[in-house]
């Protein structure tokens, strides 16, 4: 059986203990480890605030113990909540978070454009598709380089 690579071992892990993986950052050569968790049961409003201090530390301890006995080394892992402004990088987020405000940068810029920012509308295996001002967007998402939510403040 072929050796699972860290992002594989962590996204594991993860979903084994009930959460979503919202992102995963290997920074440093592989010595620092930042993973983004997140809850995908309830409402989405919900969800965005839902993971608490003590999510973080239990995803932490475990992290911990897995890596050990995987024998990867690491300096430092940090475990947090994606954030309101949470990046969106599977099929499954997109449509999770359809009908609302995003930034997209995409690699390669189109009408001299790298950014746009507008409403979701959805996304399948291949393509990604937003409203922006009145003209829809589609992206294959081989092209964006990052997509996040907007969050609006009230």
């Amino acid at each position: 059986m072929a050796k699972l690579g860290l992002k594989e071992i962590v996204e594991t892990t993860v979903s084994g203990m009930g959460y979503d993986i919202a992102d995963c950052e290997i920074v440093s050569r592989g010595r620092l480890v930042r993973v983004f968790i997140d809850r995908i049961d309830g409402p989405i409003d919900d969800a965005l605030v839902r993971i608490k201090v003590e999510d973080c530390e239990r995803v932490t301890r475990q992290l911990q113990r897995v890596l050990e006995v995987e024998g990867i080394d690491y300096d430092r892992l940090e475990v947090s909540s994606p954030g309101l402004d949470r990046v969106l990088r599977t099929v499954e987020h997109f449509k999770r978070f359809a009908g609302r405000q995003i930034e997209v940068r995409v690699r390669i810029a189109v009408g001299g454009r790298r950014r746009f920012t507008g409403t979701l509308l959805g996304a399948d295996e291949q393509m990604l598709e937003m409203k922006v001002e009145d003209a829809i967007h589609r992206f294959p998402l081989v092209d964006l380089e990052k997509v996040r939510l907007v969050h609006k403040w009230s």
